[in-house]
């Protein structure tokens, strides 16, 4: 999958060590062994460890990153972000990780550093008070309350790597009001489940079709200049061809609109759990 990806223009592949414990970064570093490093960019993280550990002291920031480049078989990685660190902890001023993290790029261990978040206060504080350039924000239809910082991103030229952008499957059309679920996604209760299930069905009616409906999410993101790139994640080629094919087409700003309307008055007092 990731030479079929290389082969389809695809350049950038987001990992983390927790991934599988470790076997992401261990199956992405195989699986670009062979190519010019030059012709892809990585991002992985720091806070969760391949042992399944959450750890954000500082001082392992290094040796996590070691464990990374090495399970990846590369020199440096392209970026390195916080994974989804406590929000006391996105204070440039009060913690010296960031003071690490500018010694990495000083060595070329590291090109950016930024962090993985899920909300417009958290990327404030981020982009505020660090000179981190990239943010892996929390942003689908039935999320949008990241957008306001967008700007902000844009002004301080912060590259937007847009993840969960089919919300987990639900945008991907699969998955309904009389859906059940395993494993991490059994977080959600009936009620959520229902309340989501209703919300399909109304932002298929505004799509028009609801085969469309994962193509329109991964263009909704698309649209906002602040983005660099989404992550929908995939397991199979079929997903990725799918995913793929969707970019081949345009979404109107009319439909954008109607779109920004629907999370406004339909989404946003929900408050819906990730």
């Amino acid at each position: 999958m990731v030479h079929f990806a290389l082969d389809s223009g695809i350049n950038f592949f987001d990992t983390a060590p927790n991934y599988g414990h470790g076997t992401s970064e261990k199956r992405l570093g195989m699986g670009l062994k062979q190519t010019d490093r030059f012709k892809y960019i990585i991002n992985t993280k720091f806070g969760h460890s391949d042992k399944g550990e959450i750890n954000f002291d500082p001082r392992n920031i290094r040796n996590s990153l070691e464990g990374s480049l090495q399970r990846l078989q590369v020199d440096y990685v392209d970026s390195l972000i916080l994974h989804n660190p406590p929000y006391n902890l996105l204070d440039g001023n009060q913690n010296p990780h960031y003071e690490i993290l500018e010694r990495l790029k000083e060595e070329g261990k590291i090109n950016a550093y930024g962090a993985s978040l899920d909300t417009y206060e958290e990327m404030k504080l981020f982009m505020e008070t660090t000179n981190g350039q990239i943010i892996e924000a929390f942003f689908n239809i039935l999320h949008q309350d990241t957008a306001r910082a967008f700007d902000m991103a844009l002004k301080k030229e912060i590259a937007i790597i847009v993840k969960i952008p089919l919300d987990s499957g639900w945008l991907s059309g699969k998955y309904s009001s009389l859906s059940t679920f395993d494993g991490i996604r059994k977080r959600w209760s009936q009620n959520d489940i229902r309340i989501r299930g209703t919300l399909i069905e109304k932002l298929n009616k505004i799509i028009g079709d609801q085969n469309k409906l994962a193509q329109v999410a991964i263009l909704f993101c698309l649209s906002y200049d602040a983005v660099a790139t989404v992550i929908p994640g995939n397991t199979t080629i079929s997903q990725l061809q799918n995913n793929l094919s969707y970019t081949k087409e345009s979404i109107s700003p009319e439909m954008i609109e109607k779109l920004e309307n629907f999370y406004q008055n339909e989404v946003k007092h929900q408050s819906l759990p990730w």
